[in-house]
C-alpha cells in the first residue's frame, strides 16, 4: 500500500470526504467542469470536486491506483472547519514582515476572547504552518475565510478544500504533530465565523436592460478593489468570495455576467494571479452563486 493511499484511507477512516489531489500539488487532480465526459458520476451534469470527494473505500482504493496523488479533505461535507495558520512568505527568509505569523495571531485572538488555544487534531504544513481541525454540527453551514478573522489566519469549511497528513510537496510533507481527537468548534469561534446575511429591507431597483443598476456597480466596484488589493496567499480566496457576492445581482438581471467576469479578471491578474486561475474560480464562484442565491424579491 503506498504512503498516499494510507493517508487517504486513514483520512477516510475518520470520516472525512476525500478527492484525489495532483502529485506534489495542492489541485486537484479530478476533471472540470470545462472537460467534463458528462459520464458517469457527471452523466446528469458536471459535480465538482467537493461533490465528489467520498469515503467509500472501493473508490478510494481505485483512485489512487491511478497514481500518487496528494489526498484532499472537502471539509463541509467532512462535518470540519479548519483553521489554517500561514507563515508570512517574507518569514520563509526573502527579508522581514511587521505582520505576525498565524500562530500568533489566533493566540492573540483567543487571549482578547477570553479563552485558551483550542487543542485538537492538529496538521504541520511543508513551510511551518498549521492546521488545526474543528468539528462542527451538521446543521452549521460556515463557508471559507481569508484573514479577515485575524492576520495570517483563515479557515476552511464549505467550498473549502484543505491538504491532508501524508501528502507531500517539493517543500516537504504535512505531518501529524498532535493526534488527538478532533475537538468541537468552540463557540465564541463559531460565533465569530458564523454572519448571518442581513435582508436587504430598501426596494429592489428598477431594471433596465442591457444596463446595471447602481447598487451593483457599486458592489462591483468595492469587490474587484478588495481583490486587485490583496497580497499573496489569500487572492484566490478573496477573488472567489468576490465572485460570489456579485453573482445574485447577475442572477436577478441587474448586471451582465461579462461584465463582471471582465472586471474580476482584471482584479484577480492585477493581484497576482494568473490568467487561467483567475477564469476557473471566476466561472465557478458566479455558476454557485448563481444557483444559491435566493429570489431578488426575497433577499
Amino acid at each position: 500500500m503506498t504512503a498516499h493511499l494510507n493517508a487517504a484511507l486513514e483520512a477516510a477512516g475518520r470520516g472525512w470526504y476525500v478527492h484525489p489531489l495532483r502529485p506534489g500539488g495542492k489541485g486537484s487532480a479530478l476533471h472540470g467542469e470545462r472537460a467534463c465526459p458528462q459520464t458517469g458520476e457527471c452523466a446528469d451534469g458536471h459535480r465538482k470536486w467537493e461533490q465528489r470527494a467520498t469515503t467509500d473505500l472501493d473508490r478510494i482504493h481505485q483512485a489512487w491506483a491511478a497514481g500518487a496523488f496528494n489526498v484532499g479533505i472537502a471539509t463541509g461535507p467532512s462535518g470540519l472547519v479548519v483553521v489554517d495558520l500561514d507563515v508570512p512568505k517574507e518569514k520563509d527568509g526573502k527579508g522581514s514582515s511587521d505582520a505576525p505569523d498565524g500562530a500568533t495571531s489566533f493566540a492573540a485572538l483567543c487571549e482578547r476572547a477570553g479563552q485558551p488555544i483550542p487543542l485538537t487534531y492538529t496538521v504541520r504544513t511543508p513551510s511551518g504552518g498549521l492546521h488545526l481541525y474543528y468539528a462542527v454540527s451538521p446543521d452549521v453551514r460556515l463557508f471559507n475565510t481569508a484573514r479577515t478573522v485575524a492576520p495570517n489566519v483563515d479557515t476552511r469549511a464549505w467550498g473549502g478544500n484543505i491538504v491532508a497528513a501524508g501528502s507531500t510537496t517539493p517543500q516537504g510533507t504535512y505531518e501529524v504533530i498532535n493526534g488527538a481527537p478532533v475537538t468541537d468548534l468552540p463557540a465564541w469561534l463559531l460565533s465569530l465565523l458564523h454572519t448571518p446575511a442581513t435582508p436587504d429591507r430598501t426596494p429592489a431597483p428598477l431594471l433596465i436592460p442591457g444596463q446595471a443598476t447602481r447598487r451593483a456597480e457599486v458592489a462591483l466596484e468595492r469587490e474587484t478593489a478588495a481583490v486587485a488589493g490583496m497580497s499573496e496567499g489569500g487572492r484566490n480566496n478573496r477573488l472567489l468570495a468576490g465572485a460570489r457576492a456579485m453573482g445574485r445581482f447577475v442572477a436577478w438581471g441587474e448586471i451582465a455576467r461579462d461584465v463582471v467576469e471582465t472586471a474580476f479578471q482584471a482584479s484577480g491578474e492585477a493581484a497576482g494571479l494568473s490568467s487561467g486561475e483567475c477564469r476557473t474560480t471566476i466561472h465557478s464562484a458566479l455558476d454557485w452563486s448563481i444557483r444559491t442565491c435566493r429570489p431578488r424579491e426575497t433577499a
